[in-house]
């Protein structure tokens, strides 16, 4: 079920003297299964846009298709696309609520309608995905470390066995540990579900790791979508952005620069090592 955005547009404050743009004429298809980086230097536009995908802001102008229906048309059941599509926003620890774990994430499918028996096989099922130990699904959930707090909150999403899940900058404020941790969940839930998966992000390390293709914004507008590799080869246009390119990539150019004869179409460490090891051997 896939997600077409055509000639979308946003506006805040429109028809005021405090308008802008936020999102400008984008267009682009989110396709089964995928993992998409999308990334942008502060007020690009990145939030805005993804809060289109299940319906929380209504474009100025253009469409946005969920399995082939424009999902603002008025006979479309936003419900129906909130279950299918997740929307994890930045921080989504400050929207725990109840006593303990289990309960917190048994709320998303709850309101779902279904029955107490697959509505707690679903937060089990969602809690173990993102590595909560059975020990902790009693406790409150305010007694957790930040990222055991990032992670139920997903869990509360996950649990709605979303086709889609959209995450607004999640490892925002998590410690290099934290952060590790919750995106190895994250690829362990796409492995486990095949469920879609856009991560909006800062770090250049963490899409050019996990993402299987990046969407650039800049200005409100989409730049460059396509592989890793192709889009940090970019590495003087997204410096000017304010984005840069992974530490191992820049380490190459300098390489390069000094007269080592590598490549530096290169994205992750292992791959460096690998492409240093093969020159060492010539």
């Amino acid at each position: 079920m896939s997600i077409i955005v055509n000639h979308l547009t946003y506006r805040y404050n429109e028809g005021t003297p405090m308008e802008s743009v936020a999102v400008d004429d984008v267009s682009f298809k989110i396709e089964d299964g995928e993992f998409i980086g999308l990334i942008g230097h502060t007020g690009s536009g990145k939030s805005t846009l993804v809060q289109h995908l299940n319906g929380i802001l209504k474009p100025t102008s253009g469409s946005v298709y969920y399995d082939g229906r424009d999902v603002f048309d008025g006979d479309f059941d936003l419900k129906v696309l909130r279950s299918n599509v997740g929307l994890v926003f930045q921080y989504p620890e400050h929207q725990l609520f109840e006593t303990d774990v289990f309960s917190d994430v048994c709320f998303g499918p709850k309101n779902l309608g279904l029955s107490k028996k697959e509505t707690e096989l679903r937060a089990y099922k969602a809690l173990k995905l993102v590595g909560i130990e059975d020990d902790f699904f009693y406790q409150s959930p305010f007694d957790l470390s930040g990222g055991q707090k990032r992670r139920v909150a997903i869990a509360g999403v996950l649990a709605m066995e979303p086709k889609v899940l959209v995450l607004d900058e999640p490892t925002a404020g998590l410690d290099p540990k934290g952060r590790d941790d919750l995106l190895l969940s994250l690829k362990q839930v796409k492995e486990e579900t095949g469920c879609t998966i856009v991560l909006v992000s800062h770090s250049m390390e963490d899409v050019a790791l996990y993402a299987d293709r990046i969407i650039v914004m800049n200005h409100a507008k989409i730049v460059y979508d396509d592989t890793p590799v192709n889009v940090f080869r970019h590495y003087d246009k997204l410096k000017e952005m304010g984005l840069g390119v992974p530490e191992i990539t820049s380490a190459m150019y300098k390489l390069r620069a000094a007269g080592f004869d590598v490549p530096t179409d290169i994205i992750t460490v292992n791959d460096a090592v690998d492409a240093i090891m093969k020159i060492m051997r010539a």
